[in-house]
């Protein structure tokens, strides 16, 4: 599976980052293409693609902070959680976007 990520914190640093860097090695533990957007202080980095929100099965928000763009989703299979979520239990976030996965 293809997921699509967005992590974003309010001051847009350390979890941003660390959120990030948790979806991507979770995702890519359980067997997923994992591409994660981060938004924070330095502005949108790693932007999801037109052709990534083509590709993807799913979307997973991991943010405290309202996101920009979030209406590229509507109609994805998504999970919002808080930022700190990746980072605490990743396999749990996952676990919950392939559930939502499997019932279409």
């Amino acid at each position: 599976m293809y997921i699509v990520c967005v992590a974003a914190c309010p001051t847009g640093v350390a979890h941003t980052y660390m959120a990030a860097e948790s979806l991507e090695v979770t995702g890519k533990q359980r067997g997923h293409e994992v591409k994660v957007e981060t938004q924070g202080s330095m502005g949108a980095e790693n932007e999801i693609t037109a052709d990534d929100l083509m590709r993807a099965d799913a979307v997973i928000i991991a943010a405290d902070v309202a996101i920009s763009g979030k209406e590229r989703f509507d109609g994805m299979i998504k999970l919002e959680c808080s930022v700190s979520d990746p980072i605490k239990f990743g396999d749990a976030v996952f676990e919950a976007v392939e559930k939502e996965m499997s019932h279409g």
